[in-house]
This record gives C-alpha cells, structure tokens and sequence, in this order.
C-alpha cells in the first residue's frame, strides 16, 4: 500500500471512487428540483431496499400482519444511485439525504421521520407494537436498537466498503474491519445463545433492526462475505437469521422497493398487498429491465 500524507487542507477534487462514489459528497442539499409523489395512504414510505430500507418495510409489513390496519403504506423507490435522494422533495423530508424517509400523514399536519431506527420508534410507539412497554424489557430494546444503529457503519461504510465496493482493495482497511464485524457478531451469538431473539422471547425492533445486516450475513446475502469471516461458527446468529427469514412478513418486506438481484424478488414500488401478487410482481420487474 503506498503510504499517504495528509494535505495540511483537505479539498474535494475528485471522486471517493468505488461502486457508489456517485452518491458521496463533502456538502448537503438538494442539486435539482422535484417533488415527491403521494399515495392513498396514511404513511408514504421513500426508500430503497439496502438493510437501512429493508427494516422499515418490514416493521410495516409484520404490523399488517399483525392487524394493524392503519399501518397501510405507499413505498416509492428512491434510486440513489441516479441521485433521487438529493431531490428538492426528499431532501425537505430528510435533510441528510439518505434513505429511508417517512412522512406520516395520519394527523392533521404530516410528519416528518428520518433515519432507520427513529422510523422503527415512530411506528412502534404509534401502533403499540413490537417495544416492550416493561421500563427493563424497553430500556433493553433500545439498548439494542441503538447498537446496531452505532455498529452498522463498521460493517456497511467500513468492512462492505473495502471488502466489496472500494476500487482497490487494500489488506489493513479490510482486516481491521473484518476484526471489528466478527467481534460484533460475538457479541450477538453471545446474546442469542440463551434467547429465542435479540432481547428474549419477544420479536421487537431491535430484531428488525438487525437482522437486514447482520441476518444477511449470516444468510450469505450481503456482500458474499460469509465464507471470508466465517459466519456459519456463529450458529446462535444463523439460528436466529433462520427463524427470522421463515417469517411471512418479512419476506415481503424484504422484497420493497428491491431494484437489484434476482428479478423475482423485486418489488419496485408497493402500494397494496395485492402487490405481491405474481402478476403485478411480473409485470413490475418486467418493466424495468
């Protein structure tokens, strides 16, 4: 590796590089005009499916499952990599530009939500579902909510980044967050080995948090590193990832707003459960390629 000396100044005169340098850049704010559609739906959803986007659409769709009528939604695909997300419409919904973004437009005036695990809150708490209400049990989901949203950097932006995305790939970057993901799925085998899911019995938020990143390793999804950190040593993780995929729920919420992969499971937008259907899931992939 040639060794770098940091400029006294740092300047932005040339691209991160990598698969998504596209959508990186040293300042904030919308680069083009254009708003954003709205559904038939008290809750309109715009969001991609990566496992920040792959979460909520769960939450959502273990909460139909669940008989929560009211949590009916409209999910717009958001293709960051065509910059959607700095669009006047999305960055007035979430000022950081990253997906996903909710607007809850249940009350009298619509409310705003960004960020993964303050969408996850929202509808837990607006629902009364999947957060425990014991003082313990709640502080303890949280506890666990907030891990992964401090944990999914090193293995997103850090370990995914050098691993699979940077445009060469360099061995201290790659060790050092492959360090820290394997003491990080330590740490979960270690919590799961006497609990059925992340805070006990109970399915909550914290599961549905992280389980896209986490389960997705463990499923061989993401970043096809399984092999590489030897994810099958953590069998209370894949355990877990198992019993999680098994859900119904979470296979369809696994599959919104999906734009890459297998084009069977693709579903680009979702604005009824009739969506699912083969036909219309057809006909949606169909048209995008």
């Amino acid at each position: 590796m040639t060794e770098y000396t940091p400029p006294k100044v740092w300047t932005w005169d040339k691209e991160s590089g990598g698969r998504f340098a596209s959508i990186n850049r040293p300042i904030a704010g919308a680069t083009h005009e254009k708003e954003l559609p709205v559904g038939k739906h008290p809750l309109q959803l715009y969001s991609l499916a990566t496992p920040n986007g792959v979460k909520v659409t769960i939450m959502l769709e273990e909460l139909l499952a669940a008989g929560h009528e009211g949590a009916e939604y409209d999910a717009w695909l958001i293709r960051i990599n065509d910059g959607d997300q700095f669009g006047s419409g999305f960055v007035a919904v979430n000022p950081n530009s990253k997906i996903p973004a909710l607007v809850d437009r249940s009350g009298d005036t619509p409310v705003r939500v960004f960020e993964s695990g303050a969408i996850l809150t929202h509808l837990a708490e607006k629902f009364g579902a999947f957060l425990p209400t014991d003082p313990a049990a709640r502080a303890e989901c949280f506890s666990w909510l907030f891990w992964q949203m401090g944990a999914a950097p090193y293995l997103g932006g850090g370990f995914g980044h050098f691993y699979a995305y940077a445009p060469a790939k360099f061995e201290y970057p790659i060790d050092r967050f492959a360090m820290e993901v394997k003491r990080q799925l330590d740490v979960l085998d270690r919590q799961l080995a006497e609990r059925r899911f992340i805070t006990g019995e109970d399915y909550t938020i914290a599961d549905m948090a992280i389980w896209p990143w986490y389960g997705g390793l463990a499923k061989g999804w993401l970043y096809e590193a399984g092999e590489f950190l030897q994810v099958h040593e953590y069998r209370n993780v894949v355990r877990w990832a198992d019993e999680i995929y098994a859900r119904p729920a979470v296979k369809r919420g696994r599959m919104v707003n999906r734009a890459f992969g297998d084009p069977a499971s693709q579903l680009h937008e979702r604005h009824d459960a009739s969506d699912f259907d083969t036909k219309t899931q057809d006909k949606i992939a169909t048209a995008a390629g």
